[in-house]
């Protein structure tokens, strides 16, 4: 385990301090989209590859443990010599020892994350061998003393003047920033490695169990060096990285340069079956003799994921680490701040299985859940969620912190007890409050509204404004029952106002049913499922007692709360999951459910205007709920505005719940961004239609853009809507 004596506040500090992290991470973020969308060109369904990832990595963890056993009997049969390693000190022992029986004094080594995760290299020395790394990003770090900091580009945080200092220190001359001549004199200096080496060790980016084969994925050409030349060759390979059949690895052909490093296909493809005849020098003579093969089955944690129902899920990965390359968090801080060696929220999950839960638990909360991952990652993994399952499930172990504890259990789970607090917080905010938000805090607040100004709480809360918004609807088409969620109703009641207006000019009828409390979407992403529970039986209790047509809801987290999280809360206890499943089906998201009532009514026509809007697409909308073409079509036929796209108008605006808060050392650069776009666009208002992102971006706007207002999809519907 890692020191759990680790500042990770200071570590990110550090690393926002880091100019030649920034710019790096910064260019490339840019780059890699395109490039990647440019490498799918002529990959006709997209989507279909990555289900066919998806479910042959599904088939062969299904099937791991015949499919170990088969690639070890079929390996065998080549001549390869198969070691299965329970874990980290197996290998070393294994190795090591192999060493001494076989007089191994050099090694060279290429790329292997595996070995990296056991800091294998440290113990090789310690045992007396010279170990190099020849992944030239490797290399780089080996000479630096760092540990990887991205899983494909290691020496991603460095830049060439960094380098050609590493460089020059190794070689003992002047080496200059020139990229070619760094190249050329790394070249040079490892081919006497490659060439004086007793042994080389290489991972694997796939073992196929029909033949026992491995696979290499490179660009420079070492790990063909490493696996062909010295007299042994030893193979780290995990147990996630096994396949059934030859067949099987192209879909992983396909998609993990595409995905990696935005190429149709690497420099190099090999394969290694079996043992092959090496020239070895004897007695001042070259023989010739077969090379002796050794292959590593690594579990090291990796079998425990694989039988457990949820997390096999990580099988899915092929170690492209595009799931870093998108993600707003990795792109600003990079790898290091996650501690161990494999980072960004693929990296968070490998840790609790192959290092330790305590280690974490302490970078849990760097994954926002903005799911961009998702959209892009071969094998489908869905990440956010598997993190959400190992928060839940240290909770379970260990409970929650003492502090948080008592606000969980007290506060959050209290309807009226939370709700006297936000009361109170509207008197008690008065002495800093501007209009509807927080410019200034005082002391060790400050930092927390440098760049963003705070969303003020509500003088009146929308549940007390509901009877003087309320109309007499005769002969309803439908009864609605709306969910305002804790924003619209403590925060931005106005909103809620707007929706009713809508609702109600559709000739609806809308109740609020004065029991409903938070959705609990705060407490489960701390992973306390059991207070969780405890609001969601409330909250369906309170909307069953409606007998409404629809619940509606106008943020998205709650939506897709009530929809999905819910009924998974309630796998344990059928009778509630009957119920949970019966009223979700009722939860509609506020412009999905207005736009095909608009359709029907023929109000869904495009308008031209003279306010320029752009939309800002909510993570939980688009990526969790699919909608993300309905509150366009409603702006586009809203009178008086021109709807123009903004610049990643899908990135977290970086509120994700409690984390803007707590990391707003992070939050603030996230948000910086799309303040940036929103500029770009040059538009006069920014739609949203998550509430939770319009506290975040109106802060922003507030301090940095305030010629620009913000206002939720409801709020322009209602506008246009003559009383």
């Amino acid at each position: 385990m890692e020191a759990n004596n680790r500042n990770i506040k200071n570590e990110i500090q550090e690393k926002l301090q880091d100019e030649v992290l920034r710019g790096a991470l910064s260019r490339f973020a840019e780059a890699y989209p395109i490039s990647r969308a440019k490498a799918y060109e002529n990959v006709a369904d997209i989507e279909a590859l990555r289900e066919q990832v998806r479910q042959m990595k599904m088939s062969a963890v299904a099937d791991i443990e015949n499919l170990a056993d088969k690639f070890e009997a079929e390996a065998a049969k080549r001549g390869a010599k198969v070691f299965r390693a329970k874990d980290g000190n197996a290998l070393k022992e294994y190795l090591i020892n192999l060493c001494k029986e076989k007089n191994v004094k050099r090694i060279v080594k290429s790329k292997s994350m595996a070995s990296e995760e056991i800091h294998l290299n440290h113990d090789l020395e310690t045992a007396g061998l010279h170990v190099k790394e020849t992944d030239l990003g490797e290399w780089i770090i080996s000479l630096a003393g760092h540990k990887p900091s991205h899983m494909v580009m290691p020496a991603i945080h460095l830049n060439r003047e960094q380098v050609a200092g590493y460089f020059s220190k190794e070689l003992k001359q002047e080496i200059p920033t020139d990229i070619p001549f760094m190249v050329q004199a790394a070249r040079q200096a490892l081919r006497g490695e490659f060439l004086e080496a007793d042994m080389g060790i290489s991972g694997a980016n796939f073992g196929i169990a029909e033949n026992g084969a491995i696979g290499l994925v490179t660009n420079e050409g070492n790990a063909r060096l490493v696996t062909t030349l010295p007299r042994v060759h030893v193979v780290i390979i995990g147990y996630e990285k096994l396949i059934p059949t030859i067949k099987d690895a192209a879909p992983i052909l396909r998609t993990l340069p595409r995905n990696a490093t935005g190429q149709l296909m690497t420099s190099y493809m090999t394969m290694t079956s079996g043992v092959t005849p090496v020239m070895v020098k004897q007695d001042g003579k070259w023989v010739e003799q077969d090379k002796e093969l050794h292959i590593i089955l690594f579990d090291n944690g990796r079998l425990q994921a694989a039988h457990d129902d949820k997390f096999k899920e990580i099988y899915q990965c092929v170690r492209c680490a595009s799931c870093l390359n998108v993600c707003p968090v990795y792109t600003i801080v990079g790898g290091h701040v996650y501690g161990h060696i494999y980072a960004g929220g693929i990296g968070a999950i490998l840790t609790a299985f192959l290092n330790s839960m305590g280690d974490f638990e302490k970078i849990n909360e760097l994954c926002i859940g903005c799911r961009k991952c998702v959209e892009i990652c071969p094998g489908k993994i869905d990440i956010p969620h598997l993190i959400e399952e190992l928060r839940a499930k240290a909770v379970k172990e260990h409970g929650l912190p003492f502090g948080v504890k008592a606000v969980v259990e007290n506060v959050l789970s209290n309807r009226k007890v939370f709700h006297t607090l936000l009361r109170l917080a509207a008197i008690g905010q008065k002495p800093f409050q501007s209009g509807r938000v927080i410019r200034h805090l005082p002391l060790f607040l400050a930092g927390m509204a440098k760049d963003r100004s705070l969303p003020a709480v509500a003088d009146v809360p929308f549940r007390d404004r509901v009877s003087k918004v309320t109309r007499k609807i005769n002969q309803p088409v439908k009864k609605i029952a709306f969910f305002s969620g804790c924003n619209i109703d403590f925060i931005f009641p106005e909103t809620g106002e707007s929706v009713y207006k809508v609702l109600q000019d559709l000739n609806m009828e809308v109740v609020f049913p004065e029991e409903q409390s938070c959705c609990g979407k705060p407490v489960l992403g701390m992973g306390d499922r059991e207070t969780a529970k405890r609001i969601a039986k409330k909250n369906i209790e309170a909307f069953e007692a409606t007998g409404a047509d629809a619940i509606l809801s106008a943020c998205p987290t709650c939506a897709e709360t009530w929809h999905q999280t819910y009924i998974e809360l309630f796998e344990d206890e059928p009778a509630w999951k009957a119920r949970a499943e019966k009223i979700g089906h009722k939860v509609c998201e506020f412009t999905s459910f207005v736009a095909k009532e608009y359709q029907k009514a023929g109000r869904l026509v495009k308008t031209a205007g003279n306010v320029k809007v752009t939309y800002h697409d909510s993570c939980h909308m688009k990526r969790g709920l699919g909608i993300y073409t309905e509150p366009r079509q409603l702006l586009e036929a809203a009178n008086g505005y021109e709807l123009v796209e903004m610049k990643d108008c899908d990135k977290c605006c970086g509120m994700a719940g409690a984390f803007g808060v707590k990391y707003t050392e992070l939050s603030m650069p996230i948000l910086k961004q799309k303040i940036t776009n929103i500029k770009a666009s040059a538009a006069e208002i920014v739609a949203v239609a998550c509430p939770a992102c319009m506290m975040q971006i109106q802060g922003g706007l507030d301090k940095q853009l305030p010629n620009v207002k913000i206002k939720h999809v409801a709020e322009i519907l209602a506008e246009n809507i003559k009383e």
